[in-house]
């Protein structure tokens, strides 16, 4: 929000929420009827194709997000080292609202414009002279508009939403106050209707001007340089006709400077270039992949679980156990990409953290949990972990945590199998099992005197169940195994806290993975359930409790963790 909003700064959709589709709904309707209906030689197949064009943009902007996120976590030509915060990323979180009103005015321009209607595929003269109306009014307009709002009344009422965001990506270019769209979208408008008015339009030169728009704005606010120096090179004057990411970027640190839409050619003209465009370019360039102090070697969980990663999409990750229906329309993509996985598939970087002086990064492995419990994907799994753990000892880094099923026991032994492999590692391999045992005894009801073990105990299970043996408070097991273990690892005071019993059971639950339908009805009535993974069970009683994934409040200074909006609220990874 601006920071003192004007007249016409919120969309007016805003109130709709995740219904705000429905604006289109009517004109989608009512173009896909005619077009069914009509008799071909009265179709108007430019009308028709609004609908994909729009998802065609969805689509477009979303590779170029998940591609920003991807490479400005693992550093390479990175620009701007600050970290992204909550504030940045729900205020960013409405960024297809300007995809709604560029339907809204194709449909009434396709439906008032006589000239729009059933505009052929192709015309050579209408591309050339979309791109001549764009490099001469459209940016030299554009750039007299931009100055105007870094004046002070504009500025605090519109201009200064888009600028809150100082470090930049791709959506960041389209997050701007209702009225300042309007503004553009009439900028934009010339070259589309003065060739509609020249009857040299056609389906592809709006297409491809309105794809030019999208990939130059989302180019230059990506937060990563790639723009080849040889480029500028072999032919001097692009520098004029074309802007860079660290260009622009500039412009969002240094606010007075880089007013340019796509060429700099009026920045150059008017002496509103930074003086340090060139050297930050050069700079970017050149930059080479972060090493990072600490890794967190995670795993997929389910073909749809891509689309709740920060290179995804980000505000899925505040419920990471829930699914969305509008995924299920996306099984094409999801066949695609577990089919990459299984072809191509190898450890991806998912994002990077920042705590005081150390980076951090989360690593991938493309495998699903049902994976791990399958006997024959387990070489190829440790496999992957092991090439993991060597390249991030080949990068120097420090710390390496197992995180998820990365450390089964019945995968890799929690990871001893890995420490017999390569006795000379550097790199310090760490389970996480300590801070999750503190973590899920400091969630258990204070006066609780018994417990009851549930389902697939693991080492994070043993480990809290000797604890609360030591402290003296009751643990009840149903499994005799289990029973022995424990009891081995206990002095005969703390083994008397120790319990087999099948009936007379408590009502605090511990429990792993595995856990029953049949199993959960046979806990008392208002039984808390409280999980030792990181899948919690599901929900099968209403009489019951059941706690969420332990968790820990987030250190203030740990930075970045912007895909995850449970604010101030971080999970972690059992078993």
């Amino acid at each position: 929000m601006a920071s003192k909003p004007g007249i016409l700064t919120e969309w007016p959709w805003t109130w709709l929420g995740n219904f705000k589709y429905l604006v289109l709904a009517p004109w989608a309707i009512h173009s896909t009827y005619s077009y069914i209906v009509k008799a071909e030689n009265e179709r108007d197949l430019s009308n028709f194709l609004i609908i994909p064009l729009l998802l065609s943009r969805m689509l477009h902007n979303q590779i170029w997000i998940s591609l920003s996120r991807y490479r400005t976590a693992k550093g390479n030509n990175r620009i701007v080292d600050k970290s992204i915060e909550f504030e940045q990323v729900d205020r960013e979180r409405n960024w297809d609202d300007q995809i709604i009103l560029n339907g809204i005015l194709l449909y009434m321009g396709s439906m008032y414009i006589k000239a729009a209607h059933r505009l052929p595929w192709w015309r050579t003269d209408g591309v050339i002279w979309t791109f001549i109306f764009h490099a001469g009014p459209v940016e030299f307009l554009y750039y007299w508009l931009h100055r105007a709002l870094h004046h002070h009344f504009l500025y605090s009422r519109y201009h200064s939403h888009h600028h809150s965001s100082i470090v930049t990506e791709p959506i960041t270019s389209v997050i701007h106050p209702f009225a300042e769209h309007i503004a553009y979208y009439v900028l934009f408008s010339v070259p589309i209707l003065s060739t509609l008015y020249m009857v040299n339009a056609s389906i592809l030169s709006i297409v491809v001007y309105l794809t030019y728009i999208d990939f130059m704005n989302n180019m230059g606010h990506c937060n990563f340089e790639h723009i080849p120096k040889w480029l500028f090179s072999v032919f001097p004057p692009f520098k004029y006709l074309m802007y860079t990411p660290s260009y622009h970027s500039l412009h969002h640190t240094q606010f007075r400077t880089n007013y340019s839409l796509f060429m700099p050619f009026y920045d150059y003209v008017y002496d509103t270039m930074d003086k340090s465009s060139d050297s930050l370019y050069e700079k970017s360039l050149v930059r080479k992949e972060e090493t990072p102090d600490v890794v967190h070697l995670t795993h997929l969980t389910t073909p749809e679980s891509v689309y709740h990663l920060r290179l995804g999409f980000a505000y899925l990750a505040s419920e990471p156990q829930k699914s969305k229906w509008y995924l299920s329309l996306m099984w094409p993509i999801t066949l695609w990409s577990m089919m990459v996985n299984r072809i191509y598939g190898q450890t991806f970087t998912v994002e990077r953290n920042v705590f005081k002086h150390l980076i951090m990064q989360t690593w991938a492995i493309p495998k699903y949990s049902i994976q791990y419990y399958m006997k024959w994907q387990r070489e190829s799994i440790n496999r992957m972990i092991e090439e993991s753990i060597l390249e991030a000892e080949s990068k120097g880094v420090k710390v390496l945590s197992l995180g998820l099923l990365n450390q089964d026991e019945g995968v890799n032994e929690n990871g001893e199998l890995f420490l017999r492999r390569n006795p000379q590692l550097k790199v310090k391999l760490v389970d996480g099992s300590s801070l999750a045992v503190a973590v899920v005894l400091n969630s258990i009801p204070k006066g609780t005197t018994r417990i009851a073990l549930r389902g697939n105990l693991s080492k994070v299970a043993y480990a809290i169940a000797l604890a609360l043996c030591r402290g003296g408070i009751q643990v009840y097991t149903i499994l005799e195994d289990d029973y022995k273990k424990l009891k081995s690892k206990l002095t005969k005071e703390a083994g008397d806290n120790l319990v087999l019993s099948k009936h007379n059971a408590p009502e605090t639950w511990l429990v792993g993975d595995g856990l029953t339908e049949e199993e959960q009805l046979k806990a008392p009535k208002g039984t808390i359930f409280i999980s030792l993974s990181h899948f919690p069970p599901k929900k099968m009683r209403k009489d019951c409790f059941y706690n969420g994934t332990p968790a820990m409040l987030a250190p203030k200074h740990l930075e970045n963790v912007d895909s995850c909006e449970v604010r101030n609220k971080t999970y972690i990874c059992f078993n």
